[in-house]
């Protein structure tokens, strides 16, 4: 059977981690390997300035009291002889859409994995109610995964409405959207008198056009878009030297 590495952002306790583990537990052998604790935009960070403590669990799960991606550079290269096939993230407890992707730890432990050689699929309930919807979608691509050919360093990134299964509409391929400049945040005082700051919610979209993300979801569908590591803006490229060439 295949060897399924799970992990998430939202700590080893989430019952979207839960979730995930039952829906998956017909595909393949599974180790999960998670926070401690909520790590909730974490993004890609590791910890390089103290060792970790990977902690066996009466539930048979692990937790490592660090990051997402942390805990997936422990599933795939700590003390266990084999590497697993995939690497599979969340089930988040919201979505991870459009810009959110660039503070997300559930899409950053996906990356980790995509990093280390891994295939990987993040995934996401824009919600809190369905997991089982979410678990039914995972089961779903992770069974036909092996027929999935993507470039190098790419990964999945599964959006999924907060619905039954009944009410889900289908799947589609999306872009990522894009959301509008933050907002200022939100200045209070702790009970010594200093300042404090919250960051703030995110704003309204600047772009949910049709074939994005934002719009999949709205609609009732699976939103499935596929990422890419490389963050090199190629078409960039050109203009750039031009810009670099005029000044010297």
């Amino acid at each position: 059977m295949r060897r399924l590495l799970l992990s998430n952002d939202d700590g080893v306790h989430a019952p979207g981690l839960r979730a995930l583990y039952e829906a998956l537990l017909p595909y393949g052998r599974l180790r999960v390997v998670a926070p401690d604790r909520d790590r909730s935009g974490a993004s890609n960070s590791l910890t390089l300035d103290r060792p970790l403590a990977l902690t066996d669990r009466s539930n048979g799960f692990y937790s490592v009291d660090g990051t997402p991606a942390d805990c997936v550079y422990l599933g795939v290269n700590g003390v266990w002889e084999e590497r697993p096939d995939l690497v599979i993230s969340g089930i988040n407890h919201g979505g991870n859409l459009g810009d959110d992707v660039l503070y997300s730890g559930t899409v950053a432990a996906a990356m980790e994995g995509r990093n280390l050689g891994m295939s990987a699929i993040a995934m996401s309930l824009v919600g809190r109610r369905y997991f089982e919807t979410a678990g039914r979608v995972a089961a779903s691509l992770v069974g036909a995964a092996e027929s999935l050919s993507l470039p190098p360093r790419s990964l999945l990134n599964v959006n999924v409405p907060d619905r039954p299964w009944s009410e889900i509409r289908g799947f589609k391929v999306t872009r990522l959207g894009y959301r509008g400049p933050a907002s200022k945040p939100l200045q209070v005082q702790d009970p010594r008198g200093q300042d404090r700051y919250w960051i703030a919610p995110v704003s309204r979209n600047a772009d949910d056009g049709p074939d994005t993300d934002f719009a999949a979801i709205e609609a009732g569908f699976v939103s499935i878009t596929p990422l890419q590591t490389d963050l090199t803006r190629h078409a960039a490229l050109h203009d750039v030297q031009g810009w670099l060439d005029a000044l010297t």
